[in-house]
């Protein structure tokens, strides 16, 4: 699909609403092929993400944004999904490990400047792997935070060029209870960490167990912070 299709957004987000979840992604499988991938960074949502698209055949690939700075607990839920889905998910890795980024902005750069952290270890990776695919697939849900409650199901993003990518969050209208009723009933792994109070998982400097509607509200304590950077970068729908 051109990059310059954006005036068909409105028609196909108000089309693909009225379409399952595996048929969201089913239509993102044919519409952008090999040029569409799953972004993951393991919460419950991506894993049913996974799960719909291994289950019907759907031949759209994985990622996810390994920081250097991931629970180790994480690290294990992509080894177990790897093994029961049969897949296997790349990694992307930022351009420093975390002991140059400490060489060259100094240690522990989260407590001081965690969204340069974020942008360094997260936003960057991201943009780089965005000129390998057309369209983004993401777990994004409304229901997950007030900053996340008018996200549209689909979208146009930006590249680090200010070029177009699609963005498509086929769990968009699921609730928590949704997700959670899905990995359950299919037996899928989630990571224990959950069990544990983590409603959101992130980086373990800036993750914290956490209660209370707010999903997100364990993510950087102490900071007016609730996003990491990649979901920000939208183009106008």
């Amino acid at each position: 699909m051109a990059e310059h299709d954006s005036s068909q957004i409105t028609s196909l987000d108000v089309k693909l609403s009225a379409y399952a979840p595996v048929d969201r992604l089913r239509w993102a499988s044919e519409t952008f092929g090999s040029r569409a991938a799953i972004g993951t960074s393991f919460q419950p949502a991506g894993i049913v993400i996974m799960h719909l698209a291994k289950s019907a055949g759907l031949p759209l690939k994985a990622f996810t944004l390994n920081t250097g700075l991931l629970f180790p607990e994480t690290l294990a839920l992509k080894t177990q999904l790897e093994e029961a889905l049969q897949i296997s998910i790349e990694e992307v890795h930022p351009a420093q490990t975390v002991a140059e980024q400490a060489a060259t902005h100094g240690a522990e750069l989260w407590k001081r400047n965690p969204e340069k952290c974020c942008e360094l270890r997260k936003v960057d990776s991201l943009g780089k792997k965005l000129f390998e695919m057309d369209l983004w697939i993401t777990g994004m849900r409304r229901d997950q935070s007030t900053e996340r409650s008018a996200t549209p199901l689909l979208s146009l993003a930006a590249r680090p060029d200010n070029s177009d990518v699609w963005k498509l969050n086929p769990l968009v209208d699921w609730s928590r209870d949704q997700v959670w009723a899905y990995l359950k009933e299919h037996k899928l792994p989630h990571n224990v960490l959950h069990d544990r109070g983590y409603r959101s998982i992130g980086c373990w400097p800036c993750t914290q167990p956490s209660s209370g509607n707010d999903e997100r509200g364990g993510r950087w304590p102490g900071f007016e912070k609730r996003e990491c950077g990649i979901h920000t970068p939208n183009k106008k729908s």
